[in-house]
């Protein structure tokens, strides 16, 4: 095979493989004795680069021709993209030597699907097979599974990958229905399934003091994307919801619809605005850290998050009957509430309070955002009253600034060495 021929396919694979937005840094644990590559010290983060989310990780199909004809894919069957195919050969040798040349720090394998859900996962596994036995590669592999794939390849695949995803795809089932009828929820959520017991009998097995192989250690992910369809954030995360309870799932990606040549009529003409996405990821965060339960962040008559606030500000806007907090008495499940303090931060406000009350001075030392958290919390030394609380204007007053970032803001430092 020609360079130019791979440099071709590169160019065909790894721009389709941008629109999957389902890979983070790995939080794996390998041993790297006696191979090459490591999946520790800094992650290894996701790739797509227009909008700067960059990544030094080969992020690639193996092919972009696929049987089914989902409407939102730019890779499905009636779709006119060119069209190109790896063998297993080649994304082998491309990973190694990507790898030896300090390009990227591990690989994203997804696919189309060729033939049956089993060919293609066969392929992907015998990538990752390869990599690992003979070319003792210890270096971070997310393996995209197939739905509807056997028992024994999703086994396979979970030995030698890092991390498994499956796609979601769509929120909810009608939206499945409506665009990808040939993709079955049922189907979807059974492969998670068979990874979870797997992974938990694993699990098991450790517990009691049965040696045994590691298995996806960095856990199963899924994507979903969002804006394809006129679904609203209240049936996304209650989605969300359902999986990270149902599955166990490491993280669920949100990936704003990207309008695609030739669609669909059912299909919006352009692509949400990404400032959705991030709300969404805000509330998956307080769902999976902050304890707020999916239904909480939404109503059934605000059933879309709101784009200038973000979704613990809003909330604590919409409840105010509930503050302000004492600062000194609240439980963690409370600080963890209040706008303008994180997760750090309340760990520190705990921490300090053992020893001394908190005063007003000492709340941007601890890490709390003053200007936003100030009239929702009682410190020792001040109680903001409960006309403050009730103010009409409370939502400017502790919104955010908007600044215009510089792109040469670190010029002055940079010149006198300080950066």
């Amino acid at each position: 095979m020609s360079a130019s021929s791979i440099e071709s396919k590169l160019s065909i694979l790894a721009d389709a493989a941008k629109y999957d937005a389902s890979c983070a840094s790995s939080g794996s644990k390998r041993d790297s004795r006696g191979g090459l590559g490591s999946t520790e010290g800094m992650g290894i983060c996701h790739s797509y680069t227009p909008d700067g989310r960059c990544v030094s990780l080969l992020k690639i199909l193996l092919t972009n021709v696929c049987i089914f004809d989902c409407q939102y894919c730019v890779n499905r069957v009636s779709s006119d993209t060119p069209r190109a195919r790896m063998s297993v050969e080649e994304v082998v040798r491309l990973t190694m030597d990507f790898y030896r040349r300090n390009y990227i720090e591990g690989l994203f394998l997804s696919s189309g699907i060729i033939r049956s859900s089993d060919y293609t996962m066969e392929q992907l596994v015998l990538v990752a097979q390869t990599l690992r036995e003979r070319e003792s590669f210890r270096g971070y592999i997310h393996l995209k599974t197939i739905p509807g794939s056997s028992e024994d390849l999703i086994e396979k695949a979970g030995l030698y990958a890092d991390r498994l995803s499956v796609n979601i795809e769509l929120p909810t089932v009608k939206d499945l229905h409506t665009l990808a009828p040939e993709k079955k929820r049922d189907e979807i959520e059974g492969t998670m399934g068979k990874i979870h017991v797997r992974r938990d009998e694993i699990a098991t097995d450790q517990r009691i003091g049965i040696r045994t192989p590691k298995f996806a250690p960095a856990g199963q992910s899924t994507q979903m994307i969002v804006g394809a369809t006129d679904t609203s954030d209240r049936e996304i995360l209650d989605t969300s919801s359902s999986l990270y309870q149902t599955h166990r799932l490491r993280r669920v990606y949100y990936s704003a619809f990207s309008p695609i040549p030739h669609a669909d009529s059912r299909l919006p003409g352009s692509a949400p605005p990404l400032i959705r996405e991030h709300r969404l990821y805000q509330a998956d965060w307080l769902i999976r850290f902050y304890g707020f339960d999916a239904a909480e962040l939404t109503t059934p008559e605000q059933a879309n998050l709101p784009l200038d606030l973000d979704p613990k500000h809003a909330w604590a806007l919409a409840h105010r009957d509930m503050f302000p907090i004492d600062i000194n008495k609240a439980s963690r499940e409370l600080l963890l509430r209040i706008p303008g303090i994180g997760e750090r931060g309340v760990k520190r406000i705990l921490r300090t309070r053992r020893h001394h009350a908190i005063r007003d001075e000492d709340l941007s030392r601890l890490g709390v955002v003053y200007r936003r958290a100030r009239p929702f919390v009682i410190t020792a030394d001040r109680h903001p009253g409960p006309l403050q609380i009730d103010s009409l204007d409370l939502k400017k007053k502790t919104q955010p600034k908007q600044r215009q970032l510089m792109l040469f803001d670190a010029l002055e430092s940079a010149g006198n060495g300080q950066v």
